[in-house]
């Protein structure tokens, strides 16, 4: 059934296979690869197995006709969006470390004096509220960065990719709620926040490009 569905799809639409095998080569390293020495390290598995997705949808959303964005912003806003979205998963920390992964970079850890072992006894300190707001701030750059090109897509496209990226970035938010405490505390939105998100969503949908560019500078 599935490969049906993605047959189908192939068939109308321009998607390229290359970010497809991408995402399997993503796969692959998770079998071999458990600890990333630094954040370029990361970002490349975030692009294997995250920001393969925002390739893969672009094709299928449609870019506006209308749009004055150039395809490459649209298609760099969509990378954008595939690691912010991925940036969440913070709140699994302790949970993937159970598993022997940590997708924290080793440098950063350690120039603010956090090892594996911290990880794994799953204690909040000052260490680690330090280096997660770190992690946060960079995180929602990333998020900003996708906003800038979601106005170029098609209308009826336009607002479930809205709503996704504002759902997965309050999850961040959560986080920080949480008092950064990623270990025993699950960071999540609830259903009264993630109604409340839709028609914001649906509006910011509804916005030309200009008025979301100014709405995103304030």
């Amino acid at each position: 059934m599935y490969d049906a569905a993605l047959s189908d799809t192939v068939a109308k639409y321009p998607v390229d296979i290359q970010p497809f095998k991408d995402m399997i080569e993503g796969m692959r390293l998770d079998l071999r690869k458990s600890r990333y020495e630094n954040f370029d390290e990361l970002y490349l598995y975030c692009y294997y197995v995250a920001r393969t997705m925002g390739l893969m949808s672009v094709p299928v959303v449609g870019i506006s006709p209308e749009s004055k964005a150039s395809t490459e912003t649209v298609y760099n806003a969509a990378l954008a969006l595939g690691i912010a979205n991925h940036s969440p998963t913070y709140s699994e920390t302790l949970e993937k470390s159970k598993r022997g992964r940590i997708y924290l970079p080793q440098e950063e850890l350690a120039r603010v004096g956090l090892s594996d072992d911290n990880i794994f006894r799953g204690k909040v300190t000052d260490k680690w509220r330090n280096f997660m707001k770190g992690q946060i701030k960079r995180a929602r750059k990333f998020f900003d960065e996708a906003e800038k090109g979601v106005g170029g897509l098609n209308s009826a496209s336009r607002w479930p990719v809205w709503a996704s990226l504002l759902l997965y970035r309050q999850i961040l938010d959560a986080i920080e709620a949480n008092d950064y405490n990623n270990f025993t505390k699950r960071a999540y939105v609830g259903k009264a926040k993630k109604l409340v998100s839709l028609p914001s969503a649906y509006g910011r949908a509804l916005m030309g490009a200009s008025d979301l560019a100014k709405l995103v500078v304030r």
